[in-house]
């Protein structure tokens, strides 16, 4: 029998329609993915499972004493006390038992018959044995375990709830909903603030549970190691699969293609007798057949083709080449009051280099790119960028202070104004076209960015990055806020950046996709290590292996390394040989996006100068103006279109459109 059954749910926000009449049911084990662009409803539709939210129409039904969980991307407040009492809280029902227990201690020691103290000896004995299976399965030790599990240490049990900084508030309350052990379990970006120690924890705890979950994440890895069904808010409506989201993906491509091509054919069987009803529909002895072939026609159903859902587009323009030495940090120290972040720290960052910094929550990751973009100065030592480096940075925090050219946000700017800051020399039409290329067209663009979403605000800061050839990126938790058709899209870019790579990363199909070394960050130092992150965590399971402190790797294991490092060959192979490729239209673009700037520059000189009253006075001296600026306009005009042809191609999986 379902957990639970949704049937006709239906739920608009404005005229936007999220959910028509969606049915669906989740089984007593079911792992389902919950997919969707940003903004499509993935979170609403948690929310609704949850209870939180009713829909417009439609409705659930819940077999009978079934518990829900749900873990929101944002946890507005906790429990009061401290942390621990704060996860114990989570689980209702403790201080009604306890109620019940000593009411029937009190009742015991008042009672003068046999028979009612025999009768109260039982009760009370019935709820001593409810609250030790209480204790077994909600108490103190297990969220306790849960707790250390999640990266709290010991002394942090006893710290006030309310003192937690959003990320490790988000673990607190993980923490409380893993110890009510719900039938189902509702998680929304549940590894948004999760370090790799306690993601890898985190994820074999959920592999080991045989509850139901719903699981909504950007990082595909971890979605297709947890989940055996999928469920795709897709433009035309909640589409339901049977497999991982890997498979998933393949699917939903192949049934794009075999739609289109069934679309084609019947387009030339429509055409076809199309032709023949108006070449003989006329003709006596051909009629009845036309009048056959009619009735074919109007019998015939429209094949449904699938929507393309619009997806942000990357693309890195090729940045100036740097010197060999791209970074170096000599002797850096850094603390914050008392709290030592690093001490005399030195490394170095070369070119070419895609390295992905590591390390538990708090040790100083996002400190490290903070001083390395500048934003923060070090406490003692050197911070310095290598010969001709040109450095894009990308914040964590979006709306936080500081960051540099490419780095915070202003909450009052307008998306355009935000994007047109970073290239004021360049043309409305240029900014524009980056801004639709991260799907903000039409009056999108006029948005403060303070009403932005989370996502949204990412894509913004992303393009900002996009608009400077940057050869030295610093990447902070880059996909926290995309969806995962975005997070991979930002992936491929990446991917074939031929500059250096910088970046914090908890998702671990980027890291293991880019990174060809990790820094460790432990104990105010750095630990360089080769290879990604399946890679670091091969060698941290030898170590302990040969600590004694637990199994050694198989030979799949290494093996699994070897392909590793054959896999990341054959890219890098064959990054190189579609950047040979794609030289002459990238060059093309350049002198194309040349000859704009220019362009442009003599429309803003001439519309300047005709902006003067008295250059009328003699028309003589007004008329070449106004020819060259009309010519100027009508050349840029060719030269957008061609602009957008040559960027198409680019832009196309073999970069030939």
């Amino acid at each position: 029998m379902s957990l639970l059954v949704a049937s006709g749910l239906s739920l608009a926000h404005g005229r936007k329609v999220l959910l028509a009449g969606a049915g669906f049911s989740i089984g007593p084990t079911d792992r389902i993915g919950l997919l969707g662009a940003n903004g499509t409803g993935k979170s609403t539709l948690l929310r609704i499972l949850s209870g939180e939210l009713a829909p417009d129409a439609g409705g659930l039904t819940l077999r009978r004493g079934t518990r829900v969980g749900h873990l929101p991307q944002d946890v507005a407040a906790l429990p009061g006390g401290s942390v621990l009492e704060s996860v114990l809280a989570a689980v209702p029902g403790r201080a009604s038992l306890e109620d019940r227990l000593r009411a029937a201690e009190a009742g015991l020691a008042a009672a003068a018959a046999p028979d009612a103290q025999l009768e109260l000896s039982a009760a009370l004995a019935d709820l001593h044995e409810q609250l030790d299976h209480f204790e077994e399965r909600f108490g103190r030790h297990r969220a306790e375990r849960l707790l250390a599990g999640l990266g709290f240490a010991d002394d942090d049990l006893a710290r006030p709830a309310s003192a937690l900084s959003g990320g490790w508030k988000m673990r607190a309350a993980l923490a409380g909903l893993l110890l009510q052990d719900p039938d189902l379990l509702l998680l929304d970006e549940p590894t948004n603030h999760l370090d790799v120690p306690t993601l890898t924890w985190f994820d074999a705890f959920l592999r080991s549970s045989r509850r139901a979950l719903v699981l909504v994440s950007h990082d595909r890895e971890f979605l297709d190691r947890q989940v055996s069904r999928v469920l795709s808010l897709e433009p035309e409506g909640l589409r339901a699969y049977s497999g991982g989201v890997t498979a998933y993906r393949r699917w939903r491509v192949e049934e794009r293609e075999r739609l289109e091509a069934e679309a084609a054919r019947q387009r030339a069987k429509r055409d076809q007798l199309e032709g023949f009803i108006d070449r003989f529909g006329a003709k006596a002895t051909k009629a009845a057949q036309a009048r056959s072939k009619q009735r074919l026609l109007d019998k015939m159903e429209e094949v449904q083709t699938l929507e393309a859902r619009a997806t942000a587009r990357f693309r890195f323009a090729d940045p100036p080449r740097s010197g060999v030495d791209v970074l170096r940090l000599e002797g850096v120290s850094k603390a914050f009051g008392p709290r030592v972040v690093y001490r005399d720290l030195s490394a170095t960052l070369r070119r070419g280099e895609r390295v992905g910094v590591i390390g538990p929550n708090g040790a100083g990751k996002s400190t490290l790119l903070k001083l390395a973009a500048g934003v923060l100065a070090p406490d003692a030592g050197r911070v310095l960028p290598g010969h001709g480096v040109v450095l894009g940075y990308y914040a964590q925090h979006l709306l936080e202070p500081g960051g540099g050219a490419t780095g915070a946000l202003d909450a009052d700017a307008t998306v355009l104004e935000a994007l047109w800051s970073v290239v004021p020399d360049r043309g409305e039409a240029h900014v524009r076209s980056i801004a639709g290329a991260f799907l903000f067209s039409g009056d999108d663009v006029e948005k403060p960015i303070g009403v932005l979403s989370g996502g949204e605000r990412a894509r913004v800061a992303l393009a900002r990055l996009l608009l400077v050839p940057a050869n030295l990126l610093l990447l902070d938790e880059p996909t926290n806020h995309l969806d995962l058709d975005s997070s991979e899209a930002l992936v491929e870019a990446l991917a074939g950046f031929p500059g250096t790579l910088l970046f914090v990363s908890h998702n671990r199909t980027f890291v293991n996709r880019l990174a060809t070394a990790t820094w460790e960050v432990r104990d105010g130092a750095i630990l360089a290590s080769p290879g990604n992150l399946d890679d670091w965590l091969h060698h941290q399971e030898l170590a302990t292996a040969q600590a004694g402190e637990g199994p050694a790797p198989d030979g799949g294991a290494e093996r699994a390394v070897e392909g590793g490092r054959d896999r990341r060959r054959a890219e890098a192979e064959a990054r190189n040989a579609r950047y040979r490729r794609e030289r002459p239209l990238r060059d093309e673009i350049a002198r194309i996006e040349a000859r704009i700037a220019a362009l442009e520059a003599v429309v803003a000189e001439e519309t300047a100068a005709l902006a003067d009253p008295g250059l009328y006075a003699d028309f003589a001296r007004a008329r070449p103006r106004i020819e060259r600026k009309a010519a100027a306009e009508a050349e840029l005009a060719t030269l957008l279109d061609r602009w957008a042809e040559a960027s198409g191609r680019l832009e196309a999986p073999d970069g030939a459109g």
